[in-house]
C-alpha cells in the first residue's frame, strides 16, 4: 500500500496540475466578456454546486458540519476569495503566459510558509535547490518579457505583485488543509469552502462591477463551463492528497512547477496574441530540472526499499 501511495500521489498532483494549466487560456477567454470578480464568483459557485452529486448520499452529519464550520469559512477565505480574486484582478494586467509563470512560484512559497507553520514540514537541501532553481526558472518567465520597457510595464508589474499575493493565499490554504485533519470528506470540503469563496466573490463583485447581461457569446459559456470543471476536480484531487499521512505541503506543491510551464504553452498555441521565445523556454528548463532533482532522492529511496530478488 505505500509503494501504491507512493507512485499514485505524483500521479494525481500531475493531473491536478495539468488542469489548473488550463485555466489561464479560460480566464482571458472569459475576462473579455466580464469583470473579474462577476467571473470568479460564477465560477466557484458552480464549481461548489457540481460537487454536491458526489457528496449529497454519504453527507456528513450536521454536528460535524458546524464542529468544522470555522475551517469551512477559513479556507473558503482563503483558498478561494483571497487567491482566486487576486488571481482574476491580476490576470486582467498580465498576459496569460506571464501570469502563468508567476504563479509558477506557489511551490516557493508554501514551501517557506510550511517551513514555519508545520514543524514536520522542514526545508531540506534538496528540496532547497529543487526550489531554487524553480524559482530561477520563473524569474526568468517573468522577466523575459521585459515588462518595464513595455508601455503597460507599471501595470504587468503591479499584476506580478497581485499575482504573488494570490500565491501566498493559496498556500495558507495549503497548510489549513494539511494541518486540520477533519473528518469530513476531501469533497464536501472542498465542495462547501469553494461554493462560499465564489459567493464571496460575487457579492463583492456587485459592489465594483457593472450587472451581467445574459446574452453572452458562446466562448464565455463555454469557458466557464470548463473552469468550473476543472476547479471541482483539481481541488478535490489536492485536498485528498494533502489530507494523507504521508504527505507534505512544500513537496506536493512543487509538482505546481509544472502549471507556468503547461500553463505558458497552451497559452501561446490558443492566445493568438502570445507567442514563445528563448528565454522562457530556458526557464521552464530550470523547472523542469528543479522537479527532476527534487524527485531523485524518493525514487532512489523506493527502490532501496524494495526486497532483492
Amino acid at each position: 500500500m505505500k509503494d501504491h501511495h507512493l507512485f499514485a500521489t505524483p500521479l494525481l498532483a500531475i493531473i491536478a496540475c495539468l488542469l489548473w494549466s488550463t485555466a489561464f487560456v479560460g480566464v482571458k477567454i472569459g475576462l473579455q466578456y466580464c469583470g473579474p470578480f462577476t467571473f470568479a464568483g460564477m465560477r466557484f459557485m458552480l464549481s461548489g454546486l457540481l460537487l454536491v452529486p458526489l457528496w449529497w448520499s454519504h453527507r456528513p452529519r450536521l454536528n460535524a458540519v458546524l464542529n468544522n464550520a470555522g475551517l469551512i469559512f477559513k479556507l473558503g477565505f482563503f483558498q478561494t476569495f483571497t487567491l482566486y480574486g487576486l488571481f482574476y484582478f491580476g490576470m486582467t494586467l498580465v498576459p496569460g503566459a506571464l501570469a502563468a509563470m508567476v504563479i509558477g512560484a506557489s511551490p516557493l512559497v508554501a514551501a517557506v510558509l510550511a517551513h514555519y507553520c508545520l514543524p514536520a514540514d522542514r526545508m531540506t537541501p534538496a528540496k532547497g535547490v529543487s526550489l531554487i532553481l524553480g524559482l530561477f526558472g520563473v524569474t526568468i518567465l517573468s522577466f523575459s518579457r521585459l515588462p518595464w520597457e513595455s508601455a503597460t510595464g507599471l501595470l504587468e508589474l503591479a499584476g506580478i505583485c497581485v499575482l504573488l499575493l494570490a500565491n501566498v493565499g493559496g498556500a495558507m490554504g495549503n497548510i489549513m488543509v494539511s494541518r486540520h485533519r477533519t473528518e469530513l470528506e476531501p469533497v464536501f470540503l472542498n465542495s462547501a469552502q469553494i461554493f462560499i469563496g465564489g459567493l464571496g466573490l460575487w457579492v463583492l463583485s456587485l459592489l465594483l462591477e457593472a450587472p451581467l447581461p445574459l446574452f453572452k457569446p458562446w466562448p464565455f459559456w463555454a469557458s466557464l463551463a470548463w473552469l468550473s470543471f476543472l476547479s471541482a476536480a483539481a481541488f478535490s484531487i489536492w485536498f485528498k492528497l494533502l489530507q494523507r499521512p504521508h504527505v507534505k505541503v512544500s513537496e506536493l506543491n512543487l509538482w505546481k512547477f509544472l502549471i507556468p510551464v503547461c500553463g505558458a504553452l497552451l497559452s501561446w498555441l490558443m492566445l493568438p496574441e502570445e507567442s514563445p521565445s528563448f528565454w522562457p523556454l530556458a526557464g521552464m528548463g530550470c523547472i523542469s530540472l528543479g522537479i527532476i532533482i527534487f524527485n531523485i532522492p524518493a525514487w532512489r529511496s523506493t527502490n532501496s526499499d524494495r526486497p532483492a530478488h
